[in-house]
C-alpha cells in the first residue's frame, strides 16, 4: 500500500474532494491542514517543497507529490478502481470533470468567498450569481431522471462536482430551488463513510 498524504485547507472544496475520495475508498492517508491566510513564503516548508503551485489539495504517494484536485481523483480512480465507472462512463467522467473546472467550481467557490470571507462590488456578485444559477440549472436539467452524473452509481465526477454544493446556502442560494440536485446530494451524502466537509475537514484533525 502506498504512502499517501494530502495538504488541504478547511474551506476549500478541492481539497475536501480528495479527501472524500480517500476516505469513501477506505485509503489510509495523513492529513494535514495548511493555514491559506498565511502568505505562501510563510506557510509550512514541507507544503511549500511539494505544492507546485502553491495551492492545495496536494497528494504525495510515496514521495511524490501530486497537485490540481482533479487530476488526483482521476489518478485516485486510475490507481485504485474506486469511483471509477465503467469504461463506457469515462469519457462522461473526464467532461464532467472539465466541466467542474470551469463551470461550477468556479462560479460557487468565488460567489461564497465574496459573500463569506470578503466583500465584492454587487455587479461581481450579480455576475457570478447569474453564472452560478446557470450550473445549477445544467445540474438539474442533467439529474431529472437520473440518479449520478455519469453512469449508475457514484463515481469521482459526481464527488467533484459537488464538493463546493455543501456550502451552498453560504454562496447566498438556496438549493430547494433544484430538487434533483438536492435529491442527488443526498444520495451522495448516504455513501457509507460519506461526512460534510465542515466536519472532514476540520483543521483540529490530527496531521
Amino acid at each position: 500500500m502506498a504512502s499517501l498524504t494530502l495538504y488541504g485547507n478547511r474551506n476549500s472544496g478541492h481539497s475536501y474532494k480528495v479527501r472524500l475520495a480517500l476516505v469513501l475508498a477506505d485509503l489510509t492517508h495523513d492529513y494535514i491542514h495548511v493555514d491559506l491566510s498565511l502568505p505562501r513564503a510563510q506557510r509550512p516548508e514541507a507544503f511549500r517543497a511539494v505544492s507546485r503551485f502553491g495551492e492545495v489539495p496536494v497528494l504525495v504517494v510515496d514521495g511524490e507529490p501530486l497537485c490540481q484536485s482533479n487530476a488526483i481523483l482521476q489518478w485516485l480512480a486510475d490507481s485504485y478502481g474506486h469511483l471509477d465507472g465503467t469504461g463506457g462512463e469515462r469519457q462522461h467522467i473526464r467532461e464532467w470533470l472539465s466541466w467542474e473546472t470551469n463551470r461550477i467550481g468556479f462560479s460557487v467557490p468565488n460567489l461564497r468567498f465574496y459573500r463569506r470571507f470578503a466583500p465584492a462590488e454587487p455587479a461581481v456578485l450579480a455576475w457570478l450569481t447569474e453564472r452560478a444559477r446557470a450550473d445549477l440549472d445544467t445540474l438539474q436539467a442533467t439529474l431529472t431522471g437520473c440518479d449520478w452524473l455519469a453512469g449508475s452509481r457514484a463515481t469521482i465526477a459526481d464527488v467533484s462536482v459537488s464538493a463546493y454544493l455543501w456550502w451552498l446556502a453560504e454562496a447566498g442560494l438556496d438549493i430547494r430551488h433544484w430538487p434533483a440536485v438536492e435529491a442527488w446530494l443526498a444520495r451522495l451524502a448516504a455513501l457509507p463513510g460519506w461526512e460534510h466537509p465542515d466536519t472532514l475537514m476540520a483543521s483540529e484533525i490530527p496531521d
